[in-house]
């Protein structure tokens, strides 16, 4: 997962590509909300390509994180959550990715401060 997170903050399609493996799936949940892949996107080239646009964003923080119960990542522009994603693995690549871009799913994943 490390792998992969640096290869998101750089944007190099080359280095998720080779973090993915080669019969990578993602699947995305735009809720009809947001612009999202409608089917899943199959092979580590693909895939590589999808993340690049959804995750690999200027002016956002991309983070490690547990979803549910999985290793993942949560993106998030001025705190507010824009993209969570869990992952399954097969040995040190990563081989599914479930990406939830649906606003209405999110709202628990939004920082918040308190103020005292």
């Amino acid at each position: 997962m490390r792998r992969f997170l640096a290869a998101c903050l750089t944007g190099d399609t080359a280095a998720l590509g080779a973090a993915l493996h080669q019969d990578a799936v993602a699947t995305c949940d735009g809720g009809g909300a947001v612009l999202a892949a409608l089917n899943p996107v199959h092979g580590a080239e693909n895939v590589a390509a999808l993340v690049s646009v959804l995750l690999c964003v200027p002016g956002t923080e991309l983070t490690l994180a547990a979803v549910n119960g999985r290793a993942g990542l949560a993106l998030r522009r001025a705190g507010r959550a824009e993209a969570v994603v869990a992952t399954d693995c097969a040995g040190d690549l990563v081989a599914a990715l479930w990406i939830v871009l649906n606003p209405a799913k999110l709202s628990r994943w939004h920082v918040t401060t308190e103020h005292g």
